[in-house]
């Protein structure tokens, strides 16, 4: 396939960034047009190539149409591709004022300042992170870490493939008659194996056949009976999204021996998120599935442990009553402190024709990997909050079509505003209020939904090859002894929270302390806690120095 194309648009600094952009060229092809409507003509002259635009790249000042609608235009043509005003420094304030609102409504992804001289770092480095967030979200991966071997429309193997795609791992399917297929399914044939599906090779590994996420994860990464039994670990999280892993930081960092132990991928819900342009210190915004690895790896260089696929089956006192013992069925983990970080799940919408095909065209999240199979389709997205939003933004890169349902008159209530102005500038995107979906069905896919009207009780059936569900949340604590008090919806009560029967001398535990000695709690477990990634990280930080109080009294 030909290379992916920047598209350079100037009137009068053509030539000029193409020079700037030479750095690229041996991965891009880089191609030049002097105004909106000459683009138009090289992205038709590509997609005729059978080639694509990865990102656009003008100046704010074309001489045919104004900068923010010939980026409308390009968008119809490639949704995919990212959008950047490079604006030349003589115009550069001047623009800003006109210009940099439309960030806010996502009608492109940044506003820099064209480079005066070599080795500007700080403009190369934007355009990087866009064209790796354009390479990890919209392009198959050009060397694979995983290579699977998998008929088409197997739940198994979309699974799997979320799960590795979300760990970092570039990830690739293979039909099974295709060469790349053979090959795999010749070296399992050596290892006497019987053939099911999926088939898969990983770094270092040898071909095997999983039967589930987990077999996957333990191959890996190992399993917790890898660690030591006798050993009796400082700090055991429970839980690897936002707050966990901020935990984790913070724990390895201060001396602590932590074990991060994780049911699924890392990064919880956050980790599905496409783009989260709020959190801070991310002026363009990055990805849920990057923020976790970077706190993985950070924690990683801290000596931190991490197990995933495993759940926490159970949280018991050792018989002496010194630690905690957390059992998995990968193994028992020893541990003076834990802190949960489970997070929340997605509530199920509770209909089993929809159920029956989760992993055939009906997702529970924003599974990225999934968004690609929306290709040129109709999708509906389920649920009123900032992850629904962003997945609806995701998708319209893909489907022709995406429709927000909310049982609400409006997504006010529930999503930030800044998501809510960017759905309402995309053409692709649809908001339909007070409806709810109530059965669906395929051949052995999605392939339409009944709709409920919820003010009239008029049911509509709509055809659709795509169903993403985002209906709230609940907590993800049964594994929790009795000893550990929640609220009367699950979540866990901690610091003044906790029933006043529970406190010592009078005095409630510690901010984030539940009621069992030396068991905190973080994030969206925790009773009362806002939902939001800033805020679990925040939690997960300071919840450090109450362990290091517990471990030394």
């Amino acid at each position: 396939m030909a290379d992916p194309v920047i598209l350079l648009v100037s009137a009068e600094h053509s030539e000029f960034l193409l020079d700037e952009f030479g750095r690229y060229a041996r991965d891009y092809d880089l191609r030049t047009a002097h105004s909106a409507a000459e683009a138009i003509e090289v992205i038709l002259q590509v997609k005729a190539e059978g080639s694509t635009v990865a990102l656009f790249v003008q100046d704010g000042q074309l001489p045919d149409e104004h900068p923010l609608m010939a980026f409308h235009h390009w968008r119809k043509k490639v949704p995919t591709a990212r959008r950047v005003i490079a604006a030349p420094w003589e115009h550069f304030l001047a623009q800003a004022a006109e210009l940099r609102p439309g960030l806010a409504k996502g009608k492109y992804d940044a506003y820099l300042l064209m480079p005066r001289g070599v080795r500007d770092e700080e403009f190369h480095g934007a355009i990087t992170e866009l064209l790796s967030d354009w390479g990890s979200t919209v392009a198959m991966p050009e060397v694979e870490s995983v290579r699977i071997v998998s008929p088409p429309n197997t739940p198994l193997t979309n699974a799997i493939r979320e799960f590795t795609e979300r760990m970092g791992m570039p990830t690739r399917v293979y039909p099974p008659e295709s060469p790349e297929g053979r090959e795999v399914l010749d070296e399992h044939a050596q290892t006497g194996g019987e053939v099911t599906w999926p088939v898969m090779r990983t770094i270092g590994r040898p071909v095997y056949a999983p039967t589930s996420v987990r077999d996957v994860a333990t191959q890996v990464y190992g399993a917790p009976s890898d660690i030591d039994v006798d050993e009796v670990v400082d700090l055991v999280i429970v839980g690897a999204g936002p707050a966990g892993l901020a935990a984790a930081v913070y724990g390895g960092s201060e001396g602590l021996s932590t074990v991060v132990l994780e049911a699924e991928a890392i990064g919880g819900q956050a980790g599905t998120s496409s783009m989260i342009r709020n959190y801070l210190g991310f002026p363009r915004g990055i990805s849920g599935m990057r923020l976790a690895q970077r706190a993985r790896n950070q924690a990683i260089r801290f000596g931190v442990q991490f197990y995933t696929g495993w759940e926490v089956d159970a949280l018991d006192r050792c018989h002496d009553g010194g630690h905690h013992l957390l059992r998995t069925q990968g193994g028992d983990v020893h541990a003076r402190s834990v802190v949960v970080a489970t997070g929340v799940a997605y509530r199920k919408l509770g209909c089993d024709g929809i159920d029956d095909l989760v992993g055939m065209g009906v997702t529970y999240g924003s599974a990225m990997s999934a968004a690609r199979e929306s290709q040129d389709g109709d999708v509906v997205v389920v649920g009123g909050g900032n992850s629904a939003g962003q997945a609806a933004i995701h998708l319209s890169r893909f489907a022709r079509s995406v429709t927000i349902m909310v049982r609400r008159p409006g997504l006010e209530e529930t999503m930030s505003q800044y998501l809510i102005n960017e759905i309402a500038f995309n053409p692709r995107i649809t908001v339909e209020t007070c409806c709810q979906v109530v059965d669906g069905g395929g051949e052995g896919r999605l392939e339409w939904l009944d709709v409920r009207d919820v003010t009239t009780g008029e049911v509509a059936r709509r055809e659709v090859t795509g169903l993403f569900l985002l209906l709230g949340a609940d907590p993800h604590c049964d594994w929790l002894p009795s000893g550990v008090a929640r609220d009367a919806h699950g979540f866990v009560l901690t610091g003044r929270d906790v029933p006043p029967a529970s406190w010592s001398d009078g005095r409630p535990p510690a901010n984030l302390a539940t009621t069992m000695p030396g068991v905190f709690a973080v994030g969206d477990i925790r009773a009362g806690s806002m939902k939001r990634v800033a805020s679990a990280s925040g939690e997960g930080a300071s919840v450090v120095p109450l362990v290091h109080s517990w471990l030394s009294p």
